[in-house]
């Protein structure tokens, strides 16, 4: 079965989409910890970061970047966290966090509640300014 990252990459879950390329896919997390919370997926479905093929790996980081990049153009704050957890879904996943502290990057604290027009908001301001990088 098709983990729900591969559902919503094929179009079958809606997301606020921030970027795509033909291998790599970036949307917001529903849950944020922060506005701009930003999930980076390979479109091949891997469990594990470290199973994938390094052409794969590179790429992923590559365009987690370019998105990261995005992200702090956007989204005031002092650094872009980056963190690869991997036991909540079956798919690799790259999480990319606006922050100020490292309390802003602990996934045990609260989770932002926005509204649908913020996310997609947010998802368009960030997809504009990675699609002008």
């Amino acid at each position: 079965m098709a983990s729900i990252f591969t559902m919503i990459i094929n179009g079958e879950i809606p997301c606020y989409k921030v970027a795509e390329d033909d291998r790599y896919f970036a949307f917001l997390d529903i849950n944020p910890l922060n506005e701009g919370h930003t999930l980076v997926v390979p479109k091949k479905e891997v469990d594990y970061i470290f199973d994938l093929d390094e052409e794969t790996y590179t790429g992923l980081m590559l365009f987690a970047r370019k998105v990261a990049l995005a992200i702090g153009s956007e989204i005031p704050c002092e650094r872009i966290g980056v963190a690869v957890v991997g036991l909540e879904v079956p798919h690799v996943h790259v999480h990319l966090v606006p922050m100020n502290t490292m309390e802003d990057i602990n996934f045990k604290k609260p989770k932002l509640k926005l509204s649908p027009e913020q996310f997609k908001e947010i998802a368009s301001r960030i997809g504009s300014r990675f699609n002008s990088l």
